[in-house]
């Protein structure tokens, strides 16, 4: 029974009562309708427990009936109990309604968080589809297929929902969203399992761009879209996104990957997921730091190092942002980061010295303990090399001329640049891997290690410029703990992060060819300073990459583009026609280079 204390029942607070249970619900604010009914979230009075409350009035019950009925929905929903589909706990009906208690979901929709934040992130976008996945893989493993009105991260509404075998097909139906109707539904071969991956594309790109992929002026024209498979794939997704969104959206349903080899792809392993989101994420993007992922690659490492020993107490510290005596039982985390830790910028922080539009969020850098002049200018140091990068900077910018990059003056040379980083330097160092697969560490106390697989040598440079080399497997007992954060952070990058290029260098005959002195990063971009006077700058949104190296006669500029493929070609050449994204790319870099 449902009572309302006036006239105007949509604008009141109501009671609805379970005639069968006694149970009293209050019934709160409104969270969704649909075309055959509304969804309140309602309080049970005597439990205080939420629930979310689907209301359908007789009237439209009978329509709904025409179309496969309510007892149908209710049927296929009770029977299903997993994390990802939303639970649904019982029905009941009165003179006026049916009544449908389910979960409530607190963050409403994915639609909902769509609809303030308009696109998500990449990390963001596995969180959310592994989910739906898992659903998906439950429904699928028990033999049904749901087409579902509305696609959300709790599979949830099922009003239109039916159940087939493992490879049947019901011809003669369309129903659904009409913008997640896959190709085969809308020629009425039927629904399949395959029709449900084309619907988890929809989803996928519309996270990504912010938009449906098939965008159009009527629906007439969206169907066509659809059965002809026309749709675009921005620029600015990753390689691993775009592939895995062009392989569901395949208009042959044989085509489309099933859900077990959707989890395997390379944009779920090797890209970031975090283990759990913020709820401020429903209307704000979340700023990612890598230490989700790398705590449970510290964990790991703590476990192999002491077999267990104070494992407790080092997850724990480590879990409350405390330094952990317990992962360097020989020098303590205290040593790495005394007097010379980086320089930690919070978010926004801006440099007076530089543009406004260089937001710095971190820097770190080898620190030189001597200061003197001579010093300071000596060749190699941070001062020198700065100094000159700016000048060249400076000098092609004021002569550069915009036009478009010519391949026949490309050039062949092998350089050394990062393929992979890590970025873990508020506790341990700042890790990458060069083109010829060495790996170094730029630890938090200002000290350099680099590792040679080729040689299987490492050379460890202290705050004085002092360079130390050894075996790799015999390393000097004062160094034992930072080589094996260095091996460590070896062993990670080599398992979990993707090259980020096709530009390959022969294995160096030194140990000691290259050495990171700075790195900067911003809100669009890191920037990585070498020894040797070699600049990169890899830019977030669109994964591409510059890198300055010093030729044999030139300096050479080379140019990572989205797609991981590289070209080369002397600076001074570059100047006589540079395409205008490669020019706001250096000018960047010199803000940059400016804030060191």
């Amino acid at each position: 029974m449902e009572v309302s204390g006036n006239e105007h029942p949509e604008q009141s607070q109501y009671v609805i009562e379970d005639p069968e249970s006694g149970r009293i619900y209050k019934r709160g604010k409104l969270l969704g309708k649909g075309a055959f009914g509304r969804c309140y979230k309602c309080t049970d009075v005597s439990s205080r427990q939420i629930f979310a409350v689907k209301m359908i009035s007789h009237t439209r019950k009978i329509m709904i009936q025409q179309r496969g009925g309510v007892e149908k929905e209710i049927e296929l929903h009770s029977q299903l109990k997993h994390r990802n589909i939303v639970r649904f706990h019982h029905h009941f009906q009165d003179q006026k309604y049916m009544y449908l208690v389910m979960e409530y979901c607190r963050h409403k929709s994915l639609a909902h968080i769509l609809r303030v934040r308009k696109l998500l992130t990449e990390p963001e976008v596995r969180y959310y589809m592994k989910q739906i996945l898992q659903g998906v893989q439950f429904l699928h493993q028990q033999g049904n297929f749901f087409i579902a009105k509305n696609m959300v991260v709790k599979i949830g509404d099922l009003g239109l929902a039916t159940t087939v075998e493992q490879c049947e097909k019901i011809p003669g139906i369309i129903c659904g969203t009409p913008n997640y109707l896959s190709p085969e539904v809308l020629a009425k071969n039927g629904h399949s399992f395959k029709s449900d991956i084309w619907a988890l594309g929809c989803i996928m790109y519309t996270m990504l761009s912010g938009y449906s992929p098939f965008r159009a002026r009527s629906q007439k024209e969206m169907y066509y879209f659809i059965r002809e498979g026309f749709f675009p794939v921005p620029s600015y997704m990753s390689l691993s996104g775009r592939r895995l969104i062009i392989s569901l959206l395949a208009s042959c349903p044989s085509k489309r990957p099933c859900v077990e080899d959707i989890l395997k792809n390379e944009f779920f392993i090797q890209g970031f997921t975090p283990e759990k989101l913020s709820s401020a994420t429903c209307h704000t993007a979340p700023t990612f730091s890598l230490s989700l992922h790398l705590t449970r690659f510290f964990r790991k490492a703590a476990k192999v190092l002491y077999r267990g020993v104070f494992y407790r107490s080092f997850c724990s510290d480590f879990a409350d942002g405390h330094k952990s005596s317990m992962f360097m039982p020989t020098e303590s985390l205290e040593s790495l980061s005394t007097d010379n830790m980086y320089e930690n910028e919070k978010v926004a922080e801006t440099v007076k010295a530089c543009n406004e539009s260089v937001n710095i969020l971190m820097k770190g850098r080898m620190i030189h303990r001597s200061r003197s002049t001579a010093q300071k200018h000596k060749e190699g140091s941070v001062e020198n090399v700065v100094e000159d990068l700016i000048v060249i900077l400076e000098d092609c910018l004021q002569n550069i001329v915009a036009g478009e990059l010519h391949p026949q003056d490309q050039v062949t040379c092998p350089i050394l640049w990062v393929t992979k980083w890590v970025d873990y330097s508020n506790k341990y160092g700042f890790g990458y891997q060069l083109s010829d697969n060495c790996t170094g560490v730029l630890l938090s106390d200002g000290t350099h290690t680099i590792l040679s697989p080729y040689l299987q040598k490492v050379c460890y440079s202290t705050s004085s410029q002092e360079h130390i080399t050894f075996p790799e497997w015999s390393p000097p007992c004062k160094l034992d703990v930072k080589m094996r954060i260095l091996k460590f952070f070896s062993q990670y990058m080599k398992e979990n992060i993707l090259e980020g290029g096709d530009l390959r260098a022969a294995p160096s005959r030194s140990v000691r060819t290259l050495c990171l002195l700075y790195f900067l990063k911003t809100d669009q971009a890191l920037l990585m300073l070498f020894s040797n006077g070699t600049l990169q700058v890899n830019f977030y949104h669109d994964r591409t990459k510059i890198i300055l190296s010093k030729g044999w006669l030139d300096y050479l500029l080379i140019f990572i583009d989205q797609e991981r493929q590289s070209c080369t070609l002397p600076l001074s050449v570059l100047q006589n026609s540079c395409p205008p994204f490669i020019i706001q790319r250096l000018e960047y870099a010199l803000m940059m280079l400016r804030c060191l």
